[in-house]
């Protein structure tokens, strides 16, 4: 099942290192079944507090395959060069529908 991996970036303190590791990034996603779909394109915030200044998303081959990604050597190497340079979130999400009375919030009630 297919998984999609959302970044968004919060923050930038130091745009030369986030612009470094910007530059480094690609080669850590050789033989893993990743695909690109958006990397900060033009963006409007609907509804919510805002504070994105950017937003990427990649659509993995399966959960396993973005975890195995995200936790290899190549990646978390090259992850130090944007560490303290911006603030991001980063979530990792099941490609799938979730029935109405499974979701969450579960109500307080």
């Amino acid at each position: 099942m297919p998984a999609c991996l959302i970044s968004l970036c919060r923050d930038v303190t130091d745009r030369k290192r986030l612009e470094d590791y910007w530059a480094n990034v690609a080669p850590s996603f050789e033989g893993v079944e990743a695909k690109p779909l958006v990397a900060y394109a033009p963006f409007e915030v609907l509804e919510g507090n805002g504070g994105v200044l950017g937003v990427v998303l990649f659509e993995f081959s399966s959960m396993e395959e973005a975890r195995h990604w995200y936790t290899s050597p190549a990646y978390q190497e090259v992850k130090k060069r944007r560490e303290g340079a911006a603030d991001f979130d980063l979530i990792l999400v099941e490609g799938k529908i979730v029935p109405a009375a499974q979701r969450m919030p579960k109500s307080s009630s």
